[in-house]
């Protein structure tokens, strides 16, 4: 057990026990006081989660709760596998409310903007403060669900000005299975919004240490109810790309996809789409919507790690030194760290900045689904009378 801080309304902990009952029990130890008003966890989707579920509905009582699984853990030691972190919050400095959306097939503006103001409105009661100056959404969405973009850009247009960030949930890499947590036990196709109300500064950011090339790819045919790119400038969509990252198509592996992916231009910023797997027609499923027409920019990395820390020092020069950090982190900038030997470095920066959280299938900003960025809330301390 591992326990970071408990500083300006904020704990945080993690276990790596494996009995889901002991992992609860010690969570719960380690973070339950009498302001405790709200816990936000990521865990290993290698727990028994109908287990989990009845462990932490045991350990936390009356307590909210509500979190998600992972493709890793952001610990208060840093990145983590096999684990399940939690992070409670004060209900002296932070209003927590959550709805679960449980028919992402339907989600619309008219069953968005009730949910949206109901939460809003919960939050102004506890009077913690002014709900549309300092409030944020957290959204975690089943990350096998296909509906990100749906979802999030309704969610966004009900939130209005209400920044916004979150993640998709992950499960160790198998892309079988992601579960959200709300209501007392795991859900699939499904989402938890976490409406979030302090009294503490906040910035909602996001990064990622991507570069674009002058290569153009136009998707020419897309299957885009799968996420399927069939061609790209008229060729077999994995032939396209093999040759323009300089392998074979037999040799596309994550690894190759973290280290080259593409991206579309809007706005004046570049958006990653990260292809997800080669399939045996020669099409590459991606883990963002594709469809006909849209430009692909072929991207290339620059150093991770100088631009982690450079985001973590930009936070700081903004907010202060850092009461904590809520980090969304996608699995695939893990696996380039790893592949790296850069994983621990890493794991230093983030332990400092003090960040908790975990690695995504995608991660989500003001209403934008994205791939291998780091994307979070950092909280400054509490503002001296």
């Amino acid at each position: 057990m591992t326990t970071l801080f408990t500083n300006h309304g904020l704990s945080a902990a993690a276990s790596r026990e494996p009995n889901p009952q002991d992992a609860a029990h010690a969570l719960a130890l380690a973070l339950c006081h009498e302001h405790a008003g709200f816990v936000l966890f990521f865990c290993s989707a290698e727990y028994p989660l109908s287990q989990l579920a009845d462990a932490l509905c045991q350990a936390f009582g009356e307590l909210p709760v509500s979190g998600c699984t992972t493709a890793g853990e952001l610990t208060p030691d840093g990145y983590d596998r096999g684990s399940i972190v939690a992070i409670c919050f004060d209900r002296r400095l932070f209003a927590v409310e959550t709805a679960l959306i449980d028919d992402l097939e339907h989600f619309d503006l008219p069953t968005a903007q009730p949910l949206v103001d109901g939460l809003l409105e919960r939050c102004r009661r506890q009077a913690v403060a002014p709900v549309n100056e300092h409030s944020f959404a957290l959204t975690l969405l089943d990350g096998l669900s296909s509906r990100e973009e749906q979802v999030l850009a309704t969610l966004d247009a009900a939130l209005g000005r209400i920044p916004s960030f979150g993640g998709s949930a992950g499960d160790d890499n198998h892309l079988t299975h992601t579960h959200v947590y709300a209501n007392g036990r795991f859900h699939t196709r499904a989402a938890v919004v976490v409406m979030m109300n302090t009294r503490l500064p906040f910035e909602v950011f996001s990064t990622h240490h991507l570069e674009p090339l002058e290569h153009k790819l136009v998707v020419t045919a897309a299957d885009r109810e799968r996420r399927r790119v069939l061609e790209l400038n008229g060729v077999p969509a994995a032939e396209l790309y093999a040759a323009l990252v300089g392998c074979s198509v037999e040799a596309l592996a994550p690894p190759i996809f973290a280290q080259h992916p593409l991206a579309v231009h809007l706005g004046g910023q570049h958006y990653i789409r990260s292809i997800q797997r080669v399939n045996d027609d020669g099409s590459l499923s991606f883990y963002c919507a594709v469809e006909n027409g849209i430009v692909l920019t072929a991207m290339q990395p620059t150093p991770l790690l100088t631009d982690l820390a450079h985001m973590l020092q930009r936070v700081e020069a903004r907010l202060g030194e850092p009461a904590a950090i809520i980090g969304c982190d996608c699995f695939l900038r893990r696996m380039a760290l790893e592949s790296l030997g850069q994983l621990d470095q890493a794991s230093t920066l983030l332990r400092q900045a003090r960040v908790v959280g975990f690695n995504t299938y995608g991660e989500q900003h003001h209403g934008m689904h994205v791939n291998q960025t780091f994307t979070g809330v950092a909280f400054g301390a509490l503002p001296t009378p």
